[in-house]
């Protein structure tokens, strides 16, 4: 494990505790608009296996369970302890016995190919270096017609809104995340990682050099976040 991983790994494992809590007060919680428009997008069937890569505290398992009324197999997967043990909290309170958790990631899936109907995975990608090898991956473990749905958090592209969003960005939330997580770097790391990730069109031409087709993404809250969607053949 390199030593970049091992720092966002043990980050995540630090700031589990006030997770939640920071991405309602954050995202004024549009973090749950989100979450179930993804899960919207992806257009279930009852009955689907579905996997959530880094699947956090969970919620977006527990918005697939609630969408298919419990007739889906969810695995959970995410490589932070201190993230699964609290989405094992969730799901124990819930009494959801049809989502399983893993202690894995993203770049080494414990999985056969073609065993899933749909990948989900929110907020995620973005702390991936590998970005290309984690996308074919998921390609790999997906049915024919098996969807993937990618919710990232993007940089609005011009304006003033976008002059606000990076003030309140890269100032106002790396104040607001320490005090609460505790953790001084965590939301430092934040706004450095979403204004290097790619552009909408950039990160669709890596699902389409993975096999992905029907590729489509969606702007939303004034481009602060996208929804990717895409299909493979």
């Amino acid at each position: 494990m390199n030593k970049e991983l091992d720092f966002v790994k043990d980050m995540f494992d630090r700031i589990a505790p006030k997770y939640d809590f920071l991405n309602r007060l954050l995202s004024m919680r549009q973090d749950i608009v989100w979450r179930t428009h993804m899960v919207k997008a992806a257009n279930l069937q009852k009955n689907s296996r579905v996997l959530d890569v880094a699947c956090g505290t969970c919620d977006v398992a527990l918005e697939v369970n609630t969408q298919l009324m419990g007739c889906s197999r969810i695995f959970g997967l995410d490589f932070s302890f201190g993230m699964l043990r609290l989405g094992k909290q969730k799901l124990i309170n819930q009494d959801k016995k049809n989502i399983i958790l893993l202690n894995a990631d993203a770049l080494n899936l414990p999985f056969q190919h073609h065993i899933f109907d749909a990948v989900f995975i929110a907020f995620g990608i973005r702390n991936i270096m590998d970005r290309q090898r984690a996308i074919n991956s998921f390609f790999k473990v997906l049915n024919n017609g098996g969807r993937l749905a990618v919710l990232e958090l993007t940089t609005p592209e011009k304006g003033v809104f976008r002059s606000l969003y990076l003030l309140y960005f890269q100032k106002i939330l790396p104040i607001i995340g320490s005090f609460f997580s505790k953790h001084n770097n965590a939301y430092t790391y934040l706004p450095e990682s979403v204004l290097k990730f790619p552009t909408p069109v950039e990160f669709s031409k890596i699902m389409k050099k993975a096999g992905f087709e029907g590729i489509r993404f969606k702007q939303m809250t004034f481009g602060i976040v996208t929804l990717f969607i895409g299909s493979k053949p």
